[in-house]
């Protein structure tokens, strides 16, 4: 079974589809924001005695420039970009938290903006409480919103601490008890700023599946994150914005591999002209794991044969490739890898061309304990050069169980014992 970052091109072809035949749910054109950042403050009564006659001199930001893209109903939209992009912004602009200088922004459906969890929460009071205030906040009715304080406490998990004032949770169980308010909104549209990976790992999990779940039913999703492997995983289209300016937006494997370009090298200026890069390098078409039967699977028994299976497609040229493939556990911490180049004979170009497709297969020792992992593919180009053109490509996740459990996530063989140490006279 693969996971979302590798569904088949027929299930891409037929979501796609039906998505670009589905009505508008956000119209964003030519929207405009500044703002007017003091060169020097006189906040206090103080210092405007001091210095009655001092001008207050500003410098304009400018956070947004133009911007202008549609988002259709059903559709999980992603907005990436460095830090101080503007990405941020236009989501409070379209949350009606600021208002843009110019431009116009339509949306169609129930909005639900998860922009800062916990923002309206009241630390004297408790979670019992506070589910009721925070509901009405985002729309609900006063019974509504009580009406589905046992559905948050369950999805929080915070059942046995419904009377306790919020003063005295921890920072987890605040972020797990906003999460879940937000999450009871039942909107059409959702607007999220990084709020994807919140609690501890299974929580978090939980968070996933249930935007998963959203997403299958056709709710309108506006994810603003860093995160790539959640962009390629989730997202039908995506947009880069980079210095205030639209760069990119359509496919969300592009627009990480433009986002990665940004951060790890690349000609800057080549980067801010939209069309300029060159397409995606790859593209996965496949991957799998298989039992000893020769069956695929998603969960695999610990010490069981494990065999691991690929399909990728070059989008351009590539000399010199090297395909690395990282075993990661939940918390996204690397617990071992291998690289693989283009088995050729010795008057064979080191080469795939552009449209060639390279299977990769066979066994992986099975060394994991139970738990929970994922697997992460980084191609690169012309590895004699040392091309740092990285594409990271999340492919699937998987689940070891067993009986066996231990330290940490692999279990190695050993021949180490313990003995009683009697002292010789």
């Amino acid at each position: 079974m693969l996971s979302d970052a590798t569904l088949t091109d027929s299930a891409r072809t037929r979501r796609a589809d039906l998505l670009a035949s589905a009505p508008l749910a956000i119209e964003v054109r030519e929207v405009h924001k500044s703002f007017r950042i003091p060169h020097n403050r006189l906040d206090s009564f103080k210092e405007r005695i001091i210095h009655p006659f001092a001008r207050r001199d500003y410098r304009i930001l400018h956070a947004l420039s133009g911007i202008s893209f549609d988002v259709r109903r059903g559709e999980f939209f992603g907005i990436v970009g460095r830090n101080g992009s503007g990405k941020s912004t236009l989501l409070k602009i379209m949350a009606s938290i600021y208002r843009c200088d110019s431009g116009r922004i339509r949306l169609a459906g129930r909005l639900a903006p998860f922009i800062e969890l916990g923002v309206g929460f009241n630390p004297e009071l408790t979670s019992r409480e506070n589910v009721v205030l925070n509901g009405v906040l985002m729309g609900l009715s006063r019974r509504e919103a009580a009406r589905r304080l046992d559905a948050v406490l369950e999805f929080a998990e915070l059942e046995e601490f419904v009377d306790l004032k919020l003063k005295n949770y921890s920072s987890g169980m605040m972020v797990r008890l906003a999460f879940a308010v937000m999450v009871e909104a039942d909107a059409d549209v959702m607007l999220i700023d990084e709020v994807l990976a919140v609690g501890d790992a299974a929580f978090g999990q939980k968070c996933l599946n249930f935007f998963r779940e959203q997403r299958d039913a056709g709710r309108t999703i506006v994810l603003v994150t860093h995160d790539m492997a959640t962009v390629q995983s989730f997202c039908d289209r995506a947009m880069l914005i980079h210095d205030s300016e639209l760069q990119y937006i359509g496919d969300p494997d592009e627009t990480a591999l433009r986002y990665y370009r940004l951060n790890f090298g690349g000609d800057a200026d080549e980067v801010r002209t939209p069309g300029t890069l060159p397409e995606v390098n790859v593209r996965v078409i496949d991957s799998w794991l298989e039992n000893a039967a020769g069956e695929r699977v998603q969960n695999v028994e610990q010490n069981e044969r494990l065999y691991f299976g690929c399909v990728i497609e070059a989008r351009r040229e590539l000399r010199n490739p090297v395909f690395g493939f990282h075993f990661m556990d939940a918390d996204g911490a690397r617990i071992f890898g291998f690289n693989k180049t283009l088995e050729r004979s010795p008057d064979e170009a080191d080469v795939l061309p552009a449209g060639a497709r390279v299977r990769i297969f066979g066994e992986v020792e099975n060394r994991l304990l139970p738990g929970r992992f994922h697997i992460v593919s980084w191609i690169s180009r012309n590895r004699a050069a040392g091309d740092l053109a990285l594409h990271p490509l999340r492919l699937f996740d998987f689940t070891v169980y067993g009986t066996e459990p231990g330290p940490g996530s692999v279990g190695l063989r050993d021949d180490v014992a313990a003995e009683i140490v009697t002292d010789e006279p």
